[in-house]
């Protein structure tokens, strides 16, 4: 009885191994795309045909192929790109596997014309059915001319499961552009149906952005530049006004090579903070520069996916960078009111994405705040820590000691010459929101999430600090407690310490407050408390918050000063001073807007001035 292991013909197994490789159209695209630029192209065009079914043509002027070097590139593993281990661990071209132009050919009619630059006549190769290979010499361009026709004529199977062409045509459009994003110094050209939709001339990465999506994209964008002798991240981040809720507008690319990374894309997010809402998704166009042989790119035939020797330096370098980038610009919405005022959703205010932003500009900021070098610290906690306790008589008479500064110490140490006008305005409306004036126009500050981005980061840097400060309380307080928030505030002790909260744990349902956060107002201590578990154990439930965040977050929550807390003057002006001190004055720990800014061209165009 014979085996029934058999070794497949060699014409099968090709079929198969291209189903790895050549996907769809838009596979072969990449593909051949890839191949010309390592040819060091400086022009290349791409022709398709119903959407890469009939036609993919890849034309450049690389430094084209000897007529041996022809017959050999449609050999399996046939490659120029490594000819030794050395040369896989350090991966410096795009292609290197050798298996395109072969598993092309095995699902295909492929016709390849090439001329070196040193020769006088170049080369045809034709691979017809089943792997038979006509040559002959003729006169070309120089360069190489790949061209692709009548794919899956011989895998049937395979060319049913293709999508309509409008969906393999935009396949193989986002593939031409990720491409020509991280290649602007190379002309590319795209014919579809003979009809010239793409020519992207060579230039700047900033001029390849404008070509791709807008002329006016980059002012939606953040510029990200961070160059060291070991790691290196460039390109550009989109402002929150462009975030999209849906995948497919991140660029990320390592040493030129497009590639997919999740842990990547999450340090972005993270970066964000609470600025990104649930299912945004933020624009980046960014390219990682890493020493080749600390990363593998050879884990996929797709080449998408790459192994980083150390995943978590990456991680934390990208998270760093990206937070520093958006730490260096002013991301205060800038809204225009909508012309339609039929519906609630139609009269919201709209964000105007393309306001052109520049690095270490925040000079449209309220032109009355000062830096807090002339008040100690002292003098703010006399305002923010007892800020709670005086909002209900918050008038004239309050903080006289914070007024010696703001009126007499800190304005004699400023310019004599300035004038009430050139401080602003600000006033308090429905003691809900502060209004000042900046230089484009008007800034308005929703006060209670203000106060809660301030107390957020406030938390976070005393739980990682190791210098609690408590106020002691002049008679503690008794409360009675439940057996499970007991259970809860014992395991968060260590971090509600280092907060400012002193607990003595007395039984399985009491205990003893005896000292608590400066930012506590007298008299809500045991509510606070009881809040702070509640919203805790919300936090967990719903959001999965880590401890330390949650407990940030639940504290600046139920501390923070409320909708309808009069403020004084002082008390607004502190609270902005602190707010611009913060690391994401721009939304609250939860994620909520804390400012926004309307422009005098917004005001004059209402009130018909323009």
């Amino acid at each position: 009885m014979s085996g029934r292991i058999k070794i497949l013909p060699e014409n099968l197994a090709n079929k198969i191994a291209a189903g790895e490789v050549v996907q769809r159209p838009e596979s072969v695209v990449k593909e051949l795309l890839e191949n010309a630029i390592d040819a060091g192209a400086k022009n290349i065009e791409l022709i398709i045909k119903q959407a890469g079914k009939s036609l993919i043509q890849v034309c450049d002027d690389g430094s084209g192929m000897t007529e041996a070097d022809a017959l050999l590139c449609i050999q399996k593993h046939a490659t120029s790109k490594i000819s030794s281990l050395e040369d896989l661990e350090a991966i410096k071209t795009l292609g290197f596997r050798g298996e395109a132009l072969s598993s092309i050919a095995a699902v295909s009619q492929v016709e390849i014309k090439t001329e070196t630059r040193e020769d006088e006549i170049g080369t045809l190769i034709k691979v017809e059915k089943e792997g038979e290979i006509i040559k002959s010499k003729i006169s070309t361009s120089k360069g190489t001319c790949v061209s692709v026709k009548n794919l899956f004529y011989n895998t049937p199977a395979r060319r049913k499961f293709l999508k309509s062409d409008s969906t393999e045509l935009k396949h193989i459009i986002d593939t031409f552009n990720r491409i020509a994003l991280a290649n602007p110094k190379i002309n590319f050209k795209f014919f579809n149906n003979d009809d010239l939709i793409f020519d992207f001339k060579e230039g700047t990465l900033e001029d390849r952005i404008s070509q791709v999506f807008a002329d006016n994209m980059l002012d939606a964008l953040l510029k990200v530049e961070e160059f060291t002798e070991f790691i290196s991240l460039y390109g550009f981040i989109g402002k929150p006004s462009i975030f999209r809720k849906s995948k497919g507008e991140q660029f990320l690319y390592l040493n030129g090579r497009y590639i997919i990374n999740k842990n990547i894309n999450h340090a972005v997010f993270n970066a964000f903070e609470n600025i990104l809402e649930k299912g945004d998704y933020p624009f980046f166009v960014l390219f990682l520069v890493i020493d080749p042989s600390k990363v593998d790119v050879n884990i996929h035939p797709s080449k998408l996916e790459v192994k980083f020797d150390d995943e978590k330096d990456i991680y934390n370098f990208v998270l760093s960078i990206i937070r520093k980038t958006i730490a260096s610009y002013d991301l205060i919405p800038n809204v225009s009111l909508n012309n339609s005022f039929e519906s609630e959703i139609e009269s919201k205010l709209n964000f105007d994405p393309f306001v052109s932003s520049r690095r270490n500009d925040f000079s449209d900021r309220p032109n009355y705040s000062r830096s807090m070098d002339y008040v100690t610290d002292e003098d703010i906690e006399l305002v923010f820590g007892n800020l709670t306790d005086e909002i209900s008589k918050a008038d004239e008479t309050v903080l006289p000691t914070v007024d010696k500064y703001f009126n007499t110490e800190m304005v004699s140490k400023s310019d004599e010459n300035e004038t009430e006008h050139d401080k602003g305005f600000i006033i308090q409306l429905h003691n809900k929101y502060i209004l000042c004036q900046i230089k484009s126009g008007l800034m308005i500050i929703d006060q209670h999430v203000a106060h809660e981005r301030i107390l957020y980061e406030k938390a976070l840097n005393r739980m990682e600090s190791n210098l609690p400060f408590s106020q002691q309380l002049l008679f503690p307080i008794k409360m009675d407690i439940d057996p499970a928030r007991l259970e809860l505030l014992k395991e968060l002790n260590p971090y509600l310490e280092k907060l400012g909260f002193q607990l003595k744990f007395k039984s399985s349902n009491k205990i003893i407050i005896e000292g608590v956060p400066e930012d506590i107002k007298s008299g809500s201590e045991e509510r606070i408390l009881r809040e702070m578990v509640d919203e805790f154990q919300i936090n967990y439930r719903e959001k999965r918050l880590e401890q330390k965040d949650n407990l940030a977050k639940s504290f600046s929550c139920k501390t923070a000063i409320k909708t309808g807390d009069k403020l004084s003057e002082n008390e607004m002006r502190l609270l902005i001073d602190q707010l611009f001190g913060t690391s994401m004055p721009y939304v609250c720990p939860h994620g909520r807007p804390v400012l926004i800014k309307i422009s005098l061209n917004e005001f004059d165009k209402r009130f018909g001035r323009t």
